[in-house]
């Protein structure tokens, strides 16, 4: 019996970060890959020749959009297997609805292994952001003094908090999970969370406004999308208590940053930001200037745990698809314009 043929075209580089050795051997053995050696990414048209007569494709960071030719040079494909965060980027609206919808084309992301790094980062951001660890650090460091009477030593840190999350994406679903037991109240906005899902998830479904208004402290993990550009502005940051966390490791774009520096200049809010519109921030940003503003690299999605998630559940996904059981990851294709 014949191998399933597999195009993988992620560079060395990128097997390395995600694969064991042993699951990428394991990928060699169950199928027919044929391996990108060209020792860059290859072009899309260069995709095209080799996809033909492959059922499934393996992309990977760094990988270029498809063409509509690779489409149509395998009929037979049967899967995309993103090795990596969002898929959106490899096929427009047009053709999801020419290609991948008529023939049940899968396409896997492998964003439910790196949501389980940057759900750890939130957290840690969570926790260190409420308690000001990073303000009680830089006093002894600059005076030598043993805590700061401008600090203070108590208030409603993250356990029996009420949490406000910023859309149900896989991310915020972890840091629900992670944080079950911690006797919070899950307040989620998240357009659409239906009233079922939200009960399953433990979570109370509210308006953003609403989730502003009562939560202790803030997470943000919404998509980047036309609908979600600067959907958090002054009318959603003025509603924050005094004191209140605001955590964003999802993507800069979803704050509206003016609004938010002005903000957090009064003081009363304390900010960690993983991520900003651009990247990095400017030369000379106001960012730099805040005390109460705690910024990282775009790196709360790195770290070996959920890396070699990736290859481990890309392999599962290939696995599945070709034994006919259902592909954990797979895109919900009526929903690409939002897909994460």
């Amino acid at each position: 019996m014949s191998r399933p043929k597999v195009l993988y075209v992620p560079t060395e580089a990128h097997t390395q970060l995600v694969f064991r050795d042993e699951v990428f051997q394991r990928m060699l053995d169950l199928f027919e890959v044929d391996v990108n050696d060209a020792g860059r990414e290859l072009e899309p048209e260069e995709v095209a020749q080799r996809v033909t007569g492959c059922e499934a494709l393996v992309t990977g960071w760094g990988s270029r959009g498809l063409a509509e030719a690779g489409l149509a040079n395998a009929p037979n494909l049967r899967i995309v297997a993103h090795s990596a965060g969002s898929p959106r980027f490899l096929a427009s609206h047009e053709m999801i609805d020419r290609y991948f919808i008529p023939r049940r084309i899968t396409i896997f992301s492998a964003n439910g292994a790196i949501a389980l790094n940057v759900a750890e980062a939130t957290v840690g951001m969570l926790i260190m952001t409420a308690r000001q660890w990073i303000e009680h650090n830089r006093y002894y460091h600059e005076t030598g003094g043993w805590g700061s009477p401008d600090l203070p030593r108590n208030g409603q840190y993250l356990r029996g908090c009420k949490l406000g999350i910023v859309s149900a994406s896989a991310v915020g679903r972890e840091v629900v999970r992670l944080l079950r037991g911690w006797d919070i109240h899950f307040l989620c906005y998240d357009p659409f969370l239906t009233e079922e899902a939200a009960n399953d998830l433990g979570v109370e479904r509210v308006g953003l406004n609403e989730l502003f208004e009562r939560a202790d402290h803030v997470t943000i993990h919404a998509p980047k999308l036309p609908t979600t550009d600067k959907v958090i502005g002054r009318d959603q940051l003025r509603r924050l208590r005094d004191g209140a966390a605001l955590v964003n490791t999802a993507r800069g774009s979803v704050i509206d940053e003016e609004a938010l520096i002005e903000e957090a200049q009064t003081g009363r809010i304390f900010v960690a930001l993983d991520v900003t519109e651009p990247e990095p921030p400017a030369p000379d940003h106001p960012f730099q200037y805040l005390p109460n503003a705690f910024l990282s690299p775009h790196t709360a999605g790195a770290g070996h745990c959920g890396y070699l998630k990736i290859g481990e559940t890309t392999l599962k996904a290939l696995e599945d698809c070709f034994a006919g059981r259902p592909v954990e990851g797979a895109v919900d294709l009526s929903r690409w314009e939002i897909t994460a």
